[in-house]
């Protein structure tokens, strides 16, 4: 219990606790070390105000129901993804949805991603349960919002002028904003870091908004709504996602 103290105590001033501490209280609960996946933290990659919020709450009140989980800050165009302990896995600049705000528009979800207008294509701010599906092109991703065909792939661009491999690289976020609404992620980190810690489970996706107080998208009791529990039939093909 101490050791678990310690962890959240740190996390709770935002600080990322190194995988040392991690081991360290394993070997003292008595349970096998988890060897976590090397990454490199940069300076970038150091959680904002807005990050820290979020993850103080997740942690004091389990809001994630022990499953992994990604806190994405969209003013930073910046995703941290952690494992079901609260662990820090990783953290990569990310693209977003081109139009600014945290509502999807109704009935978006159904129409062709042609038919999509600009001012459509935001990438919703809340707390989702991730599920593992695929797009209309067969491609495996994982479901944030499956009613608004919004989820989390690999970055692949729309139009070749998207150019959104090289949006990714550089140091600048405006350019970040240009999908659909999916969260677009660079190849290695998807495959190497994300599925490597979510694997099979259902994670807990916090989509940080940008008009609002971050504390809007917690609900009470949220915490209880456990992503474990009744799995929904997988749904695949019927949704772009690929945005």
């Amino acid at each position: 219990m101490a050791c678990v103290s310690i962890r959240r105590s740190a996390r709770a001033r935002g600080v990322l606790v190194s995988c040392a501490l991690a081991a360290v209280c394993s070997a003292a609960a008595g349970q096998t070390a988890v060897v976590p996946l090397k990454v490199a933290w940069d300076r970038g990659s150091a959680l904002s105000r807005d990050a820290q919020s979020a993850l103080t709450q997740v942690l004091a009140n389990n809001d994630n129901a022990g499953a992994p989980f990604v806190v994405l800050d969209k003013r930073r165009a910046r995703l941290w993804v952690f494992d079901a302990q609260g662990r820090p896995s990783g953290s990569t600049a990310v693209l977003l949805g081109f139009a600014r705000g945290d509502d999807t528009v109704p009935g978006v979800g159904e129409k062709p991603l042609a038919q999509v207008r600009p001012v459509e294509r935001t990438t919703p701010a809340g707390r989702f349960v991730g599920e593992h599906g695929r797009n209309i092109k067969g491609e495996d991703i994982i479901w944030v919002d499956y009613d608004a065909a919004v989820s989390m792939h690999r970055v692949k661009d729309v139009h070749k002028s998207d150019r959104r491999e090289q949006r990714l690289r550089t140091r600048s976020v405006a350019d970040n904003r240009i999908s659909y609404g999916c969260i677009n992620i660079p190849k290695a980190f998807y495959e190497q870091v994300l599925l490597g810690v979510v694997g099979r489970a259902r994670p807990v996706v916090y989509v940080l908004p940008e008009t609002r107080p971050v504390a809007s998208i917690f609900k009470p009791g949220s915490g209880n709504a456990a992503p474990n529990g009744e799995v929904p039939a997988r749904r695949e093909g019927d949704r772009h996602g690929i945005g």
